[in-house]
């Protein structure tokens, strides 16, 4: 995902989950400290994004920046030892249906696997072509509801890679390519383990304060579950953002509804009267926090326009 018009508004901001939350707390581990831009290019996404996950991380107390570059605290190291996989591109031909292979180490999760097929659809709902799943038991790795040992060239090669200990579990992931291996590899591996132990409540999240990038995963959420409808949110005390088409294009934006919505508390449909949406109706609704309103987000019914030729009129008063 990248900015529309990237000059006046800063540069990309793509999307980002919880493997790369997790994949920041790896490369911190193994590299620390490390600086924010060799971090992004580790990730794989932009700045901006890399910013917004390490100020999620340091608001919990879990790492410390400095000059030096970004270290995990005592809490941050702990928080690491519940969710720490290893991790490792591997080359069995024959074993996986991809092409390419990564693996990871699940210490002791072997009791919450059932049948594997579990991790596999994890792995696929994130673009890998999947996943296989092997546990160690008395010692040998074995298919999941099997009692027979996995081929003596596999175990060989996974052990070179892997300290493997009865109880744990190994998921490669499968893929055309590495990154979508390891990003499918990585997530079956959170899933079986319940998920990321991060507390990540709604005041952790939003404030009245926020930015437009702390509002920017739940504007795409909105985004996509209306099947690309505009959509704008603003906190209150803050300037916020505009998405159309899967892009931001406006990162420092505020609207006549929102404001109108954040004042009055209450959801609010009708005709914008100014604005980039004037003539088109509008649905704006609050979003509260201990009683108090402290953001706005809207979508834009341009369904009730004329469809393409209101698309083009939009693009235009944009331009």
């Amino acid at each position: 995902m990248a900015y529309r018009n990237a000059s006046r508004l800063g540069g990309p901001i793509p999307k980002f989950g919880d493997y790369h939350v997790w994949k920041t707390l790896h490369c911190i581990s193994k590299n620390s400290p490390l600086g924010r831009k060799s971090l992004a290019s580790l990730l794989n996404i932009g700045e901006g994004s890399t910013r917004t996950i390490l100020n999620m991380l340091q608001e919990d107390g879990l790492i410390a920046i400095n000059k030096n570059g970004v270290t995990l605290t005592k809490a941050g190291a702990d928080v690491w030892r519940t969710v720490r996989m290893d991790i490792k591109e591997i080359n069995i031909p024959g074993l996986t249906i991809g092409s390419n292979d990564c693996a990871v180490r699940v210490p002791e999760m072997a009791g919450n696997v059932k049948f594997g097929c579990e991790e596999r659809d994890a792995a696929i709902k994130t673009g890998a072509v999947g996943a296989t799943t092997l546990i160690c038991s008395n010692g040998v790795l074995i298919f999941p509801g099997s009692y027979y040992p996995v081929d003596q060239r596999v175990d060989r090669v996974l052990r070179d890679c892997f300290e493997i200990n009865d109880g744990d579990v190994i998921i490669i992931g499968t893929a055309s390519d590495m990154d979508k291996a390891e990003l499918g590899a990585v997530t079956a591996g959170l899933e079986l383990m319940g998920g990321l132990r991060i507390r990540r409540e709604l005041d952790d999240i939003l404030t009245h304060r926020s930015t437009g990038n702390e509002l920017l995963s739940l504007a795409f959420a909105i985004h996509d579950l209306v099947g690309g409808l505009p959509v704008c949110a603003k906190s209150r005390d803050n300037l916020g953002i505009r998405i159309e088409s899967g892009r931001v294009i406006d990162n420092a934006y505020t609207g006549a509804v929102l404001e109108e919505v954040i004042n009055a508390g209450t959801t609010i449909r009708k005709i914008a009267i100014s604005g980039p949406y004037k003539g088109i109706r509008v649905i704006v609704t609050p979003i509260e926090l201990d009683n108090m309103v402290i953001a706005a987000i809207g979508v834009v019914d341009i369904r009730s326009m004329a469809g393409t030729n209101n698309l083009i009129r939009l693009r235009s008063d944009e331009e």
